[in-house]
């Protein structure tokens, strides 16, 4: 093997690794974001939960953050939350973070 196939295969290896963490930290940030938009929508125990997992699955669905946004933004509008754009986004963003840092550490839920 040469130093060039080397090299391909430790950068293919680093970039599945870097997608493997970012659909994880994307994942727990739906939680956390289902579970803070739960308190907003007045729901707590099983049914927090349930709507954190709704929003996991809104990512998976509708291929990333547009479609938890769009979710979030119907889901407050219709509860009449008032949250603006940014403030869901902000808050999709601090979340997102801390789950990097999660995953990155090796913190469990």
């Amino acid at each position: 093997m040469t130093t060039f196939d080397e090299r391909e295969n430790a950068f293919e290896a680093k970039l599945a690794h870097d997608e493997e963490l970012k659909f994880k930290a994307s994942a727990r940030r739906d939680k956390k974001l289902g579970l803070w938009a739960a308190g907003k929508l007045a729901k707590s125990g099983a049914a927090a939960e349930e709507y954190a997992s709704s929003l996991i699955s809104a990512d998976v669905a509708a291929s990333g953050d547009d479609g938890v946004f769009k979710k979030l933004r119907a889901d407050f509008d219709q509860a009449k939350v008032e949250q603006s754009d940014h403030q869901i986004r902000r808050k999709m963003e601090e979340f997102f973070a801390e789950a990097v840092e999660e995953v990155k550490t090796g913190v469990r839920d």
